[in-house]
């Protein structure tokens, strides 16, 4: 069976995009851990600052591995889109987190434990990652155009 190589290629950029990810994501968790539980930080701020954390990562890794080959319109503009993609998707993880949050201390009755609160942190994780790749593949490292076709 021949793989076509739009998709050989998207499982390329989709493989890259998860290494990189999955960096961005042992960067996150140590500093959300970090601050939480060695800060005593509240678990919606720890995700907000601890996404923001990651971030540096996942930007280069990104645009100098995963997504190299993709048109480069301007590093600003790029990176504008970048940082407002990733402020909708840390504000989506920091959401997910407190409603997880919310909901296990309703079914608990009591606040949730290490486990727990680490658990609701993957979750939030995992969606928006999926969220993430659909944005820096459509949207913030977009592939380069073809030349138009001047034939008559």
């Amino acid at each position: 069976m021949k793989i076509p190589a739009r998709l050989r290629r998207l499982a390329g950029v989709g493989s890259r995009f998860l290494i990189v990810g999955a960096i961005s994501t042992v960067i996150e968790i140590a500093a959300f851990n970090l601050f939480v539980f060695v800060f005593d930080w509240d678990p919606v701020v720890s995700k907000i600052v601890a996404s923001l954390v990651a971030l540096v990562n996942a930007y280069i890794g990104n645009r100098e591995w995963a997504f190299r080959h993709r048109d480069r319109r301007g590093r600003i503009s790029e990176l504008v889109l970048f940082l407002a993609t990733n402020g909708v998707c840390t504000l989506l993880g920091a959401g997910l987190v407190w409603l997880g949050v919310e909901a296990l201390e309703a079914i608990v009755g009591h606040a949730t434990g290490a486990f727990a609160l680490n658990v609701v942190n993957l979750i939030s994780i995992v969606i928006v990652v999926l969220f993430r790749f659909v944005l820096y593949h459509k949207v913030v490292f977009r592939p380069s155009k073809p030349p138009a076709d001047n034939a008559p």
